[in-house]
């Protein structure tokens, strides 16, 4: 996947052609209408990515008093005016405050998470719509108990977390810990500038070597903050754990830690090199002291992969490891120890020798000075923007 959301399809534009004496119907007005809306929703589509643009925000309020003792409860909130874009590039607008109450009911003990989505309404597809010279387009709230889906136009507006013993709709004493009853504005999407790349990545668990799986919650950090550093990238915020069994071509990154000695049989081999071949990047990143580890992989690069390793140094001073986004001269210090990075001939597989991955997030004793962390997280998003490029070029030598 090279976008968060999807392009529009490749369909080419058809537009009216008018001639003098041309006899203009309700038909031949309604084709260059919609020719003008498609191109203002392919727009919306192609550069941005949907959500909130302003406004609709969500609070608590009592019940309106027009409405039955049997729903006069502390289950409503109030939706505040505002205008969203949803994927198809429809915009979507709230003009003024519209009450909503929350119907779920909860059956047992288990929390339920429920969600409120905008969805645009085109009056030209309404049942009741009215014969009129002037339409307005609306739009309609919905109650969803499962995640909202884009691709039939949810924009989400809130969410909130029900549980049995806790009844009241209620705004959060803090906003970025709502808690149970809480309505959440947390994680709704803004509407913006769409990344360029979606990086995908996965970490390789071995049976072999329990510290193999170490550094996992370090390398969530790092996806969590590569638009900071690269707003035209995104990382897909849920990292999958796997083994060499795995579909490893549907990453973009496969992160490989521990301590052993690493060896791979023919099929792992295989799967390695079709991964890589397909555009994948292998990132090591090794402790310094993991001698026999990285042994290994300069043996797996240069004998098995028929790419032997090069330290960054001796590769191209306008390398991309090097250069994107983030400009490097002297690699990161950590733990008083220079980052050494070697990269294979055919630019699949990236060693990183000094454990790199220690410093992309928080330590337990939160010793890490501030630059630190920073540096690491760059060099790490320079991998992830190296194996997203790798990927896209790749691709492009593919027959779609």
């Amino acid at each position: 996947m090279t976008r968060p959301f999807p392009s529009p399809p490749n369909n080419p534009f058809e537009r009216l052609q008018p001639s003098d004496g041309m006899l203009i119907t309700a038909s031949h007005w309604k084709k260059q209408e919609n020719y003008h809306r498609r191109h203002q929703k392919e727009n919306y589509q192609s550069l941005n990515q949907p959500g909130i643009v302003n406004g609709l925000g969500v609070r608590a309020v009592a019940a309106p008093k027009e409405v039955s003792a049997a729903y006069r409860d502390q289950r409503w909130v109030q939706i505040q005016p505002g205008r969203a874009i949803d994927l198809a590039g429809n915009v979507i607008v709230v003009p003024k405050p519209l009450n909503f109450r929350i119907a779920t009911e909860l059956k047992d003990s288990k929390p339920v998470k429920v969600y409120l989505v905008a969805r645009y309404r085109d009056p030209d597809e309404l049942e009741d719509r009215k014969t009129s010279e002037i339409v307005q387009e609306t739009y309609r709230i919905d109650e969803k108990s499962t995640a909202p889906d884009p691709s039939v136009g949810d924009v989400e507006l809130c969410q909130i977390l029900l549980q049995i013993n806790k009844n009241a709709i209620t705004e959060p004493t803090d906003v970025f810990f709502p808690g149970y009853g809480d309505i959440n504005l947390c994680e709704r999407l803004q509407a913006k500038a769409c990344p360029e790349g979606l990086v995908r990545v996965a970490q390789i668990n071995r049976s072999d070597d329990p510290e193999s799986s170490r550094n996992f919650y370090n390398l969530c950090y790092l996806v969590k903050v590569v638009e900071r550093y690269c707003p035209s990238l995104r990382g897909v915020k849920d990292i999958e754990q796997v083994d060499w069994a795995a579909n490893l071509q549907s990453y973009d990154l496969l992160y490989l830690t521990g301590q052993q000695k690493l060896s791979l049989n023919a099929v792992e081999v295989t799967a390695l090199k079709s991964c890589l071949h397909s555009g994948g990047t292998l990132l090591v990143d090794v402790p310094s002291e993991a001698t026999e580890l990285i042994e290994s992989v300069q043996f797996l690069a240069a004998k098995q992969l028929k790419s032997p390793l090069k330290p960054l140094e001796q590769l191209r001073p306008d390398h991309p490891l090097r250069n994107e986004p983030c400009l490097f001269d002297a690699l990161p210090l950590i733990n008083q120890q220079t980052i050494q990075l070697l990269c294979g001939g055919d630019g699949g597989l990236v060693l990183a020798i000094g454990d790199l991955a220690s410093a992309w997030g928080l330590e337990r004793g939160l010793n890490l000075p501030r630059g630190t962390i920073r540096d690491a997280q760059e060099l790490g998003v320079n991998i992830l923007h190296y194996a997203w490029k790798r990927r896209q070029l790749s691709n492009l030598y593919k027959e779609n």
